[in-house]
């Protein structure tokens, strides 16, 4: 097995299996803008890391609520994106969701926003949410 250094130096990046919601409202849905980071200020989905043993519905849920203090139904599966950051390769998973419970604040972003799902690319959205919003755009749920 090789180790991180290793996988590295090789150029084989360790995968970063990470999750985002659209948490749909009638017409709209919402959006969240960076507080920090390689892509400060630009708007995304909001989302995380999955954690080691959780599933990426669970990880989902558990992240909407760290991030926005709410409590979420997970849906259909939309689209998933692979992209590198930096030294990361990552593969991003987007699902429909419904807001259960709460009112969404902005706990780790500057703000958030509800806006309609065809004036997604209005917004200077995040490089790999901008295929995603391009897929949601497409259907309804």
């Amino acid at each position: 097995m090789l180790s991180l250094l290793t996988q590295n130096y090789i150029g084989i990046m360790p995968r970063i299996n990470v999750v985002g919601a659209l948490i749909k409202t009638g017409e709209k849905v919402l959006i969240a803008q960076r507080a920090r980071g390689e892509f400060a200020d630009k708007w995304e989905f909001p989302g995380g890391k999955v954690e080691d043993g959780e599933t990426p519905e669970h990880g989902l849920i558990r992240e909407i609520h760290e991030e926005l203090g709410v409590i979420i139904k997970v849906g259909a599966h939309i689209a998933s994106i692979d992209f590198e950051i930096a030294t990361k390769q990552l593969c991003l998973n987007c699902y429909w969701a419904d807001l259960i419970e709460g009112v969404p604040q902005a706990k780790e972003h500057h703000r958030v926003k509800w806006v309609r799902i065809n004036d997604l690319l209005d917004y200077d959205l995040a490089p790999a949410d901008i295929p995603i919003a391009k897929e949601a755009m497409k259907y309804d749920r």
